[in-house]
């Protein structure tokens, strides 16, 4: 691929970016083809092109997979209905969007919420698609009991009031891409001196892995910046808004990240706290090939209302 090539394909990037933003705060609005490709700067026909190549899905699936995807855990984590949930994202009434979940899950909603009373578990139509069985009640009560324990173990959580923070990163669709999107950031951000001993790496989770296939889930790969720096093509800058949140710090291996979160929405279940309609993040205090143990020390945080 040339330079030029490159840069196109960044600046493009940058341009998609902008658009996943779009559709996050507007869930409940049309985002139509021509609405969504204004927001890039492309022609419908040339911006349908781009978004697939980048996603792997066109604008339609994508938002309608967002859309529902979303409604799914609002519908296991609050007391709402499906009008309320109709209405809330963007659907003409409550058979419309009854009609389009069960499209994507296979039941209704309400048969969804009755299949799925154990909500710390990756839901039962995934794992079905997955060939996994589906733990029974005795097993998933024990489960639950060993994910308790080994918290109470492994975990040092408390309740913090976090500060804003301003951020650069790179988008990262599936986490079998997080590690070249850290490349890129590292690679623009090392020459401009942003790179030290305590530069703090954070991803930022868009998608759920309870309800989101591991391949199609968004994340954002950062880095905390301490003064306003200018980015460009495929890096962005956004920011996590102060708030309360669950942190959990753990030192653990690559493999019990999963183990952890899950853990750790478990605990706020728990303790009687409900998450913020914010997304939740990592934030990483070491370089795990450095430790002699290969773990990391990162903190878990949960935004909660």
């Amino acid at each position: 691929m040339t330079e030029t090539e490159e840069q196109i394909q960044a600046d493009y990037k940058n341009r998609i970016n902008r658009v996943f933003e779009f559709i996050d705060e507007n869930l409940d609005s049309d985002l139509s083809l021509k609405t969504v490709s204004e927001i890039a700067f492309f022609s419908p026909f040339h911006f349908h092109r781009v978004f697939k190549f980048v996603t792997g899905e066109t604008l339609n699936e994508y938002v309608i997979r967002r859309k529902i995807e979303k409604s799914s855990l609002d519908l296991l984590h609050k007391n709402i209905t499906t009008t309320e949930l109709a209405h809330n994202f963007g659907f003409s009434d409550n058979s419309s969007f009854s009609r389009t979940f069960k499209k994507y899950f296979g039941v209704s909603p309400t048969e969804f919420k009755k299949q799925n009373p154990n909500r710390h578990s990756k839901i039962r139509q995934l794992e079905s698609k997955n060939g996994q069985d589906y733990p029974d009640c005795e097993k998933y009560i024990c489960i639950i009991d060993n994910l308790k324990k080994w918290i109470k173990m492994n975990a040092n959580i408390e309740i913090k009031e976090m500060p804003k923070m301003e951020l650069a990163y790179v988008s990262s669709i599936g986490p079998q891409n997080l590690e070249t999107a850290y490349g890129k950031l590292i690679q623009w951000a090392t020459p401009k001196g942003l790179m030290n001993d305590q530069t703090k790496m954070v991803t930022i989770y868009h998608d759920s892995f309870k309800v989101t296939q591991a391949d199609k889930v968004r994340m954002s790969a950062c880095i905390l910046l301490d003064k306003p720096t200018e980015t460009k093509g495929e890096i962005g800058t956004t920011s996590i808004e102060n708030g309360k949140c669950i942190v959990g710090n753990f030192e653990i291996g690559l493999n019990e990240f999963e183990k952890s979160w899950t853990g750790l929405f478990l605990w706020m279940n728990e303790n009687g706290y409900n998450k913020a309609d914010k997304e939740p993040f990592e934030i990483y205090h070491n370089n795990f090939n450095e430790h002699p143990q290969r773990k990391a020390i990162v903190d878990f945080c949960i935004p909660i209302e």
